[in-house]
């Protein structure tokens, strides 16, 4: 038999029909919602007198629109959000669909919920209105984001029509050096090969870099291949992964389990198998990274300095650094070390899990956001939340000066209430920074919830390895 990629193993074993040489009808194991990508295709369903013919393969969550404000009730304000979030329950009440609605006390955002909850299993093919669901290639399972219309025909079908990507491989081997971790890996990949550097390809992870990862990190690095322009990514499920699913799977017992397993251990890329593209990095090579322009790939290294419009070849390259110097305000050849934030933000599905915000409370202990700053911290789900209040992770931030907010996807994307003002610098753990993503004429620079947390304390874009060595 020829040698097989994860990828194209997955598309076979879902293939339901072959349409043409680039496009198959795919079964999709779990389909993921939330409040502002559904309406309409529930609507079309209406239209067409349809129902959802296998309810029980969809989840619905409320997480985009949602208020982050401390309390116990929850209330959408809002009349157009509000409106989505009604619509949402109406519709998952009417055609029996599971809904952790706006005041579930296990709410929160989708990519994090679903883990969690053991939704999420190696082999699956897992979709979502969203395009950070390639999340969930971490667990080796082939996650990606859909359209309006695609929504209302996976609804009515439970299958989509999808045009086959290519297979890329990015290998890297080697230890991230003390200071360093997943999103700073990633935010160099991305910086690497360019923000459309993987478009069009499933990108397959590979090398003693990324097994040595948490589960929760690994989620990081998936989550921001689509940054890189990824349909998907992939990590093969190892015994980390696998424990993860199972400890959080209690379904999965006996036969099934035992056939669970021997599945599993075939989802990997064979020998010989072929890749369209391949990427090979040292991990050794890390520093912290952050963003100075307005595209993920507008990256340095903490050490660095920003770009020079002239050093980029005349077109869309320097065009797009001239455009991004001008909305950031920051000067062409300076240090990104020490520019000032006003404010901070840890959370988002990047960024917002338990092992996020032990990171950053590692990083606060003992010290206090400086004067000026304004820094949150949004839990990425209800169960992250009470696991850090259990820990004493949420008092110590709260007496360090951070507000502890309740789960959402908050001011990752500025359609609740969390919104930046203009002119507003952010140290943010979130995945893209574009032009007023989180804020119209608001500037936001991605980073780790590391170095989030030493720009909260020092109110500067600050390498976190000097406070790090403070507490040595």
């Amino acid at each position: 038999m020829t040698p097989r990629t994860l990828y194209r193993k997955l598309v076979e074993s879902h293939t339901v029909a072959t349409l043409d040489e680039q496009n198959v009808l795919l079964f999709c194991d779990l389909h993921l919602m939330n409040e502002y990508t559904s309406p309409q295709a529930f609507a079309g369903l209406d239209e067409q007198g349809r129902g959802v013919p296998m309810p029980g393969q969809n989840v619905a969550v409320v997480s985009h629109v949602i208020p982050t404000e401390p309390g116990v009730i929850r209330v959408i304000r809002d009349a157009a959000p509000a409106l989505q979030a009604r619509n949402l329950k109406k519709n998952c009440d009417r055609h029996g669909i599971a809904l952790f609605d706006t005041n579930d006390a296990l709410q929160g955002i989708e990519h994090v919920v679903a883990p969690e909850h053991g939704m999420i299993r190696p082999g699956m093919v897992v979709i979502c209105g969203d395009s950070h669901t390639t999340t969930y290639g971490a667990l080796g399972a082939l996650g990606f984001g859909i359209g309006t219309s695609e929504v209302e025909h996976v609804l009515a079908t439970q299958t989509l029509v999808y045009r086959l990507a290519q297979d890329m491989r990015i290998h890297v081997d080697g230890r991230l050096p003390t200071g360093t971790t997943a999103k700073d890996l990633v935010l160099m990949i991305i910086g690497r090969i360019g923000a459309q550097g993987a478009r069009g390809h499933v990108i397959e992870f590979t090398g003693s870099a990324f097994e040595a990862l948490s589960v929760e990190a690994r989620f990081t690095v998936c989550n921001m291949a689509v940054e890189a322009g990824a349909r998907g990514a992939l990590m093969a499920p190892d015994a980390r992964a696998i424990d993860y699913v199972l400890q959080r799977a209690p379904d999965i017992q006996g036969d099934m389990r035992e056939a669970a397993l021997g599945h599993w251990a075939t989802l990997h890329s064979d020998d010989g198998a072929v890749f369209d593209i391949e990427h090979r990095f040292d991990a050794s090579d890390v520093a912290p990274h952050v963003t100075w322009g307005t595209s993920p790939d507008q990256v340095i290294s903490i050490e660095g300095r920003i770009p020079l419009p002239q050093e980029q070849a005349a077109g869309p390259l320097r065009r797009s650094t001239e455009q991004a110097l001008r909305y950031t305000g920051l000067a062409a050849g300076a240090a990104i070390e020490g520019t000032p934030i006003q404010h901070v933000f840890i959370g988002s599905c990047t960024n917002a899990r338990i092992e996020d915000l032990r990171a950053v409370a590692e990083v606060v202990r003992g010290r206090h956001v400086a004067e000026g700053v304004r820094a949150m911290v949004v839990p990425g789900s209800g169960a992250v939340k009470q696991q850090a209040e259990k820990e004493g992770i949420a008092a110590l931030l709260q007496n360090a000066g951070f507000e502890w907010r309740e789960p959402g996807c908050s001011m990752c994307l500025a359609m609740n209430g969390d919104i930046l003002e203009a002119g507003v610098r952010c140290a943010s753990t979130t995945n893209r920074n574009f032009e007023g993503r989180q804020g119209r004429g608001a500037v936001t620079h991605l980073m780790s919830p590391a170095m989030a947390a030493a720009a909260a304390l020092t109110g500067t874009i600050t390498d976190v390895r000097r406070l790090e060595a403070l507490h040595a």
